[in-house]
């Protein structure tokens, strides 16, 4: 991998579909970075994208990663997709962000990072971009700073405006790896080392979602390694937008975040009093902010400036969480972390460990 000095980075976007588009959009507005090449199996996706911002385009990432132009990588392709090329950019040595999750199979995420230990590879982040979202940054600062005392409970509330496509939802992994994976992964910024996990899943109101096995609401109850506790709902549908919480308690106090609405206007009148605008509409609009300030921090990382954070450590993580608010759902129990673990040792050798990755989380 070549920086060059200041020389813009030349950027390999892979996959060109919805948030793709995002980061395609974001790699052409950052001054330190250069839309280079955008790669889909869908050659007119690709082309799409590319023409938008001058790039070139193709349907082969291995190739184009084999190509010696390429300074970083942003993979946004579908999730099956991720451990081979996430694994292509850092045997050639190019600093790569992963979209989440690094695979639906945790045992091909754990091989992963057996094979590319955090001392030989170049930066390698995931995606897990609401820790740049400046309100629960914000949130996350002043628990670190000892404003509420150490954390004793975390509510977590995700509900999206309304079920993505069938086509999607049947490769999605089902909720807890598709949806609650971002709530998971904000509880470890919160809370690093969760050791239990009890979680349910239901069909409330999807007939589509109940024909594929999988759930449209779904709850989890996470237990830390200091007895913290912490909840995160989960629903396929919101009649009010794009619906974002969070509120984190110790003994000194409460942290709330709220759903930062389009405006501060306020409505009063016969319908009612303080009636405000609804929520965003989805995660477009709620995180444009984070999704910026990810990439700002990739090139940083990129150029040796900073830490690469959250890295693939923090996906398996994740992913490990996942998996085990997946199996309870299932099986109807409690899920010990270190069931898991214990399971996948052998993939992820004496480092790190679902705790250890949990340790070094959180540093974004």
């Amino acid at each position: 991998m070549s920086t060059a000095g200041a020389r813009p980075l030349a950027v390999l976007l892979v996959g060109a579909g919805r948030i793709g588009q995002v980061h395609a959009a974001g790699l052409a507005a950052h001054p330190d970075t250069v839309l280079t090449l955008v790669i889909d199996v869908v050659e007119a996706a690709a082309a799409a994208v590319a023409d938008r911002y001058g790039a070139a385009h193709g349907t082969d990432a291995l190739e184009a990663l084999a190509s010696g132009e390429i300074d970083a990588c942003v993979v946004c392709s579908p999730t099956p997709t991720h451990t081979e090329v996430v694994d292509a950019a850092l045997r050639r040595g190019i600093p790569v962000l992963c979209e989440k999750p690094l695979d639906l199979d945790v045992r091909r995420a754990a091989d992963l990072l057996r094979e590319h230990p955090p001392a030989d590879r170049p930066p390698a982040m995931i995606g897990f971009n609401r820790r740049f979202d400046p309100h629960f940054a914000a949130c996350r600062a002043r628990v670190r700073a000892g404003e509420i005392g150490p954390v004793e409970q975390l509510v977590i509330i995700s509900r999206d405006p309304a079920p993505p496509p069938a086509g999607y939802l049947a490769g999605s992994g089902g909720i807890f790896r598709d949806m609650m994976i971002h709530d998971l992964d904000m509880a470890r910024f919160f809370v690093p080392e969760i050791v239990r996990v009890t979680a349910s899943g239901s069909a409330v109101f999807s007939r589509g979602i109940a024909e594929l096995g999988d759930a449209d609401t779904a709850v989890a109850v996470l237990e830390g390694a200091r007895g913290e506790q912490v909840v995160i709902t989960n629903s396929r549908h919101c009649s009010y937008g794009y619906d974002q919480r969070l509120e984190v308690s110790g003994p000194l106090g409460t942290l709330t975040v709220g759903n930062p609405l389009p405006t501060t206007v306020e409505a009063s009148g016969p319908a009612g009093c303080g009636r405000a605008d609804p929520c965003e509409p989805f995660f477009l609009e709620r995180y444009r902010d984070a999704y910026a300030a990810e990439l700002h921090r990739f090139v940083r990382a990129v150029r040796g400036e900073e830490a690469g954070s959250p890295g693939l450590e923090d996906g398996l993580a994740a992913s490990v969480l996942a998996e085990a608010a997946t199996r309870s759902a299932a099986e109807g129990r409690r899920v010990e972390v270190a069931e898991l673990v214990a399971e996948i040792r052998t993939g992820i050798g004496a480092e790190p460990t679902a705790a250890a990755a949990g340790r070094k989380g959180g540093q974004a």
